[in-house]
């Protein structure tokens, strides 16, 4: 099993997400905020996730307040914020921090598999990782890389035995 497959995080609802439950899934994972310059592109996400979700793509949505303190509310903001003003279905997990001593265990092994410009950490906002079927991180998106100009990665990502 890849070390991706290994990490858990609780939903926004407080639900246990267990990422062994991916293995076989292509999943892009995004540190999100609700008060973004870039929040729109919640609305790529939700159309990646409606057009990919039954050919086996999972995105999940990583709430964050590290950048500007552009998601400072709680569970009942951040659903009015991407759930309801967006209409997003996908997977949002509860707010974390994905840089820092207090970073999420998944982001940090995100942030080392596949660093950025800034090295070791997540630059702003919608930063965005896409891992494959078999848990091995693919490639790593900036934050203003719009969701559908990731797609051509994506279709190849699912294509992949």
């Amino acid at each position: 099993m890849s070390e991706f497959h290994n990490f858990t995080i609780n939903s926004l609802q407080g639900k246990p997400l267990d990422f062994a439950d991916y293995k076989g899934k292509v999943v892009l994972a995004v540190n999100t905020a609700s008060q973004c310059g870039l929040t729109p592109q919640y609305e790529g996400l939700q159309k990646l996730h409606e057009t990919y979700a039954d050919q086996g793509l999972v995105i999940i949505g990583f709430p964050c307040n590290q950048f500007g303190n552009q998601e400072p509310g709680g569970k009942k903001e951040i659903e009015g914020g991407c759930l309801i003003n967006y209409g997003v279905s996908f997977t949002v997990t509860e707010k974390i921090d994905v840089n820092g001593e207090q970073s999420h265990p998944i982001f940090s092994y995100l942030r080392t598999a596949l660093p950025g410009l800034l090295g070791n950490k997540v630059k702003w906002n919608f930063t965005k990782f896409l891992i494959g079927k078999d848990g091995q991180p693919i490639k790593r998106f900036a934050p203003t890389k719009k969701p559908e100009d990731l797609e051509a990665t994506i279709k190849k990502a699912l294509a992949m035995p």
